[in-house]
Order: C-alpha cells, then structure tokens, then sequence
C-alpha cells in the first residue's frame, strides 16, 4: 500500500511540475488557443451524428492541456491561415495534420507526434491498371494544393517518370483532398494523392470506392506547430508530450483510429531527438 501510495504522489509531483513549465502568460489566460482545420479525418473532423470535433490531433491535444494544467480552445481557420495566425498571436500552436518540412522550420518549431507519408490511391474500378507507381506516370493525379503534395509529387515523378524516359506526372492541385476525390470519382482524374494516416479511415468510410497503390513515396514527421518567439512554450509541450506518452495515452489514442504504425519512439523537436 505504501509503495502504491509513494507512486501516486510521485506520479502527481511529476505532472504538477511539467504545468509549471507553462510560461506564465498561458497559465494566466487558463487556455492555449490552438489553430485547426476539422476537414482531414481521422486527424480531426466532426462527428456525423453529433457534429462533435473528435480525432487523432483532438484527443492528443486534450491529454497535452491535462498534463500542461490547461484548457484548450480550438480556433478553426483555413491551413493557409495558420502560419500567420500563429506568428501574429492569435492562436498559440498548430495542432492540425501540419508536416514537419525544412522550409517551415525557417518561421515556425515543430514538436513531432507521428510519422506520415504521401500515398499513390484510385478508383476501386481502375486498381487493376495501377500495379506499381510508376504506373501514374503520364497520368492525371489530383492533391490539395494547400500541402506540400504537389511539390513532392513533382520530385517524384522528376526521379521515376521523367529520369527513366516516362512521360511526367500530370499534378492537379486541388481545392482539398476532398475535392480530390470527388473528382477522382467523376472520372476527370486518374489518381489522388494524401496523407497515409487518413487513407484506412476513408477505405472503411466508403468501403469498394477506392484503392491504394503501393507504399507511401515521401516519409515525413507531422508536428505541432509553434512561433519561433515562443521557445518556452514548445518545450513545455515537448515536456508534456513525452508524459503523454509514458502514461500509455498517447499508444491509446493511435490505437483508437487505427494508426498504431505512425506513432513515434520518442517525442523530436524540428526532426531531431528532443534532449
């Protein structure tokens, strides 16, 4: 009894002392406001039936405010809006589906949670025509415009189509991966490209509609983003996250929407091993 009583307070020492490293202008307002697009499950959406805001990046940043001793309050805007959203102060992070690419280290930190990748899918009636990638070269293939997809799509076909004499990847930025897809099943695209994590989700949501082609060609770390001018605040939630992850919640949430493989080892700043 007594040793369960030790760990217990031990326990409890530890989590009140990861709050305390919120700076003082968080712990005074009570809250973090923290920039999300609800349109990209399972990472974050609203629930058919209840219109409640549920999903991976959702449960996470709850469990982070437990251990950070505070509230969030979600500020949903446009993911063209977040960088500047967040270096103007009116939200405090990022917590929403963003990857962690070298050129948005240049104005933002990154705290990563998981591992994410772009993925080659199409029609459930084409999936016989689309063996391998390479199979989309000279093909029409649609993606949000608002990611880095077009551009990594770009590079790949650079690297496979054109660099074996294949004619190049025809790339269709989108108004979102949604759009994408509704044009995929319209039949003026050949393939999509999205993130790997919400791939099972939309299998599941519409069972025979599509297929996915091959293995993700890009990997990348997906973070949550913070100002440079807010160093102390990344750290505490790098502190917070690595106790999220201690505790068993963090395997837990993965596990829920059927994510287990993209989670982390170890919580990383910027693509590197937190100290």
């Amino acid at each position: 009894m007594m040793k369960a009583i030790l760990a217990t307070s031990a326990c409890l020492l530890a989590l009140s002392a990861q709050a305390q490293e919120l700076p003082e202008k968080y712990k005074s307002a009570g809250k973090l406001v923290v920039a999300n697009t609800p349109n990209y499950p399972p990472m974050e959406y609203r629930d058919p039936a209840t219109n409640e805001l549920i999903g991976v990046d959702i449960d996470l940043g709850k469990a982070l405010a437990k251990h950070l001793g505070s509230e969030i309050e979600w500020s949903e805007i446009g993911f063209e809006q977040m960088v500047s959203s967040l270096n103007t102060g009116r939200v405090d992070l990022v917590l929403s589906g963003m990857s962690d690419l070298p050129a948005r280290r240049e104005t933002m930190d990154f705290v990563d949670y998981m591992r994410s990748g772009a993925q080659f899918y199409t029609s459930a009636k084409r999936k016989d025509e689309f063996k391998a990638l390479t199979d989309f070269c000279g093909k029409t293939v649609g993606m949000s415009r608002r990611t880095s997809f077009p551009d990594e799509a770009a590079k790949w076909s650079a690297a496979n189509c054109e660099a074996n004499g294949k004619p190049a990847l025809v790339v269709v930025g989108t108004e979102g991966s949604a759009d994408a897809r509704t044009q995929l099943k319209q039949g003026r695209l050949d393939g999509a490209v999205q993130g790997s994590e919400t791939l099972p989700y939309l299998l599941k949501l519409e069972p025979d509609t599509y297929a996915v082609v091959g293995e993700p060609f890009t990997e990348v770390y997906q973070g949550i983003g913070f100002s440079k001018q807010t160093p102390e605040l990344r750290d505490a939630t790098a502190a917070a996250l690595k106790a999220v992850m201690a505790s068993g919640e963090y395997k837990a949430i993965f596990e829920k929407y059927g994510l287990a493989g993209s989670t982390l080892d170890a919580v990383m700043i910027n693509g590197q091993a937190a100290k």
